[in-house]
């Protein structure tokens, strides 16, 4: 349980630091994603969900 809080408190501090560093990018980016359909988002979603389980299945069987 420890390393999904580990995990959430990573995600925070990766989003936190993008909007630090690069407001105006993220404004735009914000913006751009209003204007994509909402088909376009999920499937954008399902991609990038499907590469972090990927990704952690692999890191975890590597450690």
């Amino acid at each position: 349980m420890s390393d999904l809080w580990a995990s959430l408190c990573l995600v925070a501090v990766l989003e936190g630091l993008v909007l630090f560093a690069f407001p105006d990018a993220w404004k735009r980016m914000a913006e751009q994603m209003q204007a994509m359909e909402s088909r376009q988002l999920r499937v954008a979603g399902a991609l990038l969900l499907t590469a972090g389980v990927i990704a952690l299945c692999l890191v975890r069987r590597l450690a």
